[in-house]
């Protein structure tokens, strides 16, 4: 059973102590937001196929590399994406299986909301356990919808998480837009010396509006971007974007598999959320999902560490 963190009559107020690196004053501050969900998919109730539900999910399928000299073929198969539980708790497996289908050697899944779910501006979270190993690659990020007449990286780009399989205890986040993409990307890292990502679940979240984005683990704020201090780039974060959940293996993020990568390698998904200001204005699809739309958040209740115990590099520019 999830503990579920919305709450469906009445306005809260929620207190996000932001844990801070920086020693200016001026960044020492509660930011003090009511925040309306818009969107979500708990994982909780299986389809009659156990793929996603394609009400909310579409599947991307082939096997191009991605533009990262990748090596999975992405399907549609419930062999690469289906619902599960872990213990008792329902969610969303991405697999990657080293089973040579369709003449290659490995196969995974990338699933999107394009289409069906886009938002400007908000907060964007996902509950994570994710595999282990090198070669392997999970990440949640999101792509601006615009991306087919506004070449990626105009469209702009924003990874929340991203793991390199050899590294367990350690996530970055990045943005991709012009002037900072690719390896020039604006980035960060975050980890635990005691606990890993791969063993537990982590709450994976970033909060974004017209001036800035913010980076969470756990609910601790360890990366801010600020729309002002981007100098030598274009910001392009100003439009909807869709959310991408995906398990890759290989490229050139992380490198590729070894004899020690052991398949399959699963990214469990707990649940995806999307909440947006309660002062916003409602935007065309956003509205949906396993809990009542429209309900606001009482606080961030994170089974993930503590920050106190083992944070290695938290630090906000």
């Amino acid at each position: 059973m999830k503990h579920y963190r919305i709450v469906l009559l009445g306005l809260f107020t929620i207190s996000l102590s932001l844990l801070l690196g920086s020693c200016e004053k001026d960044e020492e501050i509660i930011e003090r937001t009511e925040w309306v969900l818009s969107w979500s998919d708990e994982f909780d109730t299986p389809t009659e196929d156990g793929k996603p539900d394609p009400s909310k999910w579409v599947h991307e399928t082939g096997a191009t590399g991605n533009g990262n000299q990748e090596l999975q073929n992405y399907t549609d198969r419930v062999e690469n994406a289906s619902y599960a539980t872990y213990n008792n708790l329902g969610c969303l497996k991405i697999t990657a299986l080293e089973d040579n289908y369709e003449g290659i050697t490995y196969s995974s899944a990338r699933i999107k909301t394009e289409g069906l779910f886009e938002q400007k501006y908000g907060r964007f979270e996902a509950r994570l356990m994710l595999p282990y190993g090198p070669g392997i690659w999970p990440a949640f990020w999101l792509l601006g919808a615009n991306y087919a007449t506004d070449e990626w990286p105009a469209c702009g780009e924003i990874d929340i998480m991203e793991n390199k399989g050899y590294q367990p205890n350690i996530v970055s986040s990045a943005l991709h837009l012009p002037g900072h993409s690719a390896g020039n990307a604006i980035t960060q890292t975050f980890g635990y010396e005691k606990q890993r990502f791969d063993t537990d679940f982590h709450v994976f979240a970033a909060e974004w509006n017209e001036t800035k984005i913010d980076f969470f683990v756990d609910n601790v704020l360890y990366k801010r971007v600020k729309a002002v201090d981007v100098t030598d780039g274009e910001w392009v974060f100003d439009h909807p974007f869709f959310i991408i959940l995906n398990v890759a293996v290989g490229g050139t993020f992380g490198g590729n598999p070894t004899e020690d990568t052991v398949f399959p390698q699963s990214m469990y998904v707990d649940y995806v959320r999307v909440y947006r200001k309660s002062t916003s204005p409602e935007q065309p699809g956003a509205a949906g999902g396993d809990v009542s739309s429209n309900g606001t958040i009482g606080s961030w209740d994170f089974n993930g560490a503590d920050s106190d115990k083992g944070l290695l590099e938290p630090h906000l520019n």
